[in-house]
């Protein structure tokens, strides 16, 4: 497991592409809105079916768009969708930073050998479908409401902390920046392979931990195989 990302830089992504518009991404274009980016809606449905109430909240800050035109004009893109429909998502340019913000339920999604097995995870699956990509793992493991009502100045005592974990160190540190400028601190938990330790049925999901302790959870965290 890496160290905790180190950066006081403010995040430099203008556009921000949030396909999805369920909790978790309503959250996250709230908090892109509020820092002033501009932040691209979309899902698979198209712009007509994108709740209005999220389209009046970020007013100018917001674009209703198709999913396409969300992956090819966002400059950092937030997957926020359910792992069944991975499939659906446009591919984007090259190198283009994607956040996957999502979890695996298998009385959703279906269930999944691989991801009960152990043998991949959720985000590597992503990554599988977007290969040009660089997916980064983050928003994942807090309770959506977490993400506007916890947030706090940077040097806060007990700051909350989020995680990221992705193959391509630059974008962990980009995605890093752009969690701590939204009110959290960072742990930076390594490769994308180590997504797993902070998804559902691990001691890091859902409750709300500082940086340090947040690492302690996250080295606690076992792989159960169930086959």
């Amino acid at each position: 497991m890496a160290g905790a990302v180190r950066t006081h830089r403010k995040c430099t992504m203008a556009k921000i592409g949030i396909l999805g518009v369920g909790n978790v991404g309503k959250q996250i274009a709230r908090l892109a809105a509020a820092h002033g980016h501009h932040v691209l809606l979309g899902n698979s449905r198209g712009p007509q079916d994108i709740p209005y109430d999220i389209v009046r909240e970020l007013s100018e800050n917001g674009t209703r768009s198709t999913a396409q035109e969300v992956v090819a004009e966002s400059d950092l893109l937030v997957v926020a969708i359910p792992l069944v429909n991975y499939s659906q998502i446009p591919q984007p340019p090259a190198g283009t930073i994607v956040v996957d913000a999502g979890n695996y339920y298998p009385d959703r999604d279906g269930v999944l050998p691989e991801l009960e097995e152990g043998r991949t995870s959720m985000s590597e699956l992503l990554q599988a479908h977007l290969p040009k990509a660089r997916v980064v793992k983050a928003f994942n493991h807090v309770p959506a409401a977490a993400l506007t009502e916890n947030v706090q100045p940077r040097g806060s005592e007990n700051r909350q902390a989020l995680i990221v974990a992705g193959d391509d160190p630059e974008a962990r540190v980009t995605v890093g920046a752009l969690i701590d400028e939204f009110g959290f601190d960072v742990l930076d938990i390594g490769e994308l392979a180590e997504g797993w330790r902070v998804e559902r049925g691990t001691p890091s999901y859902m409750p709300r931990f500082n940086k340090e302790e947040l690492a302690q959870k996250v080295g606690e965290a076992e792989r159960h195989h169930t086959r």
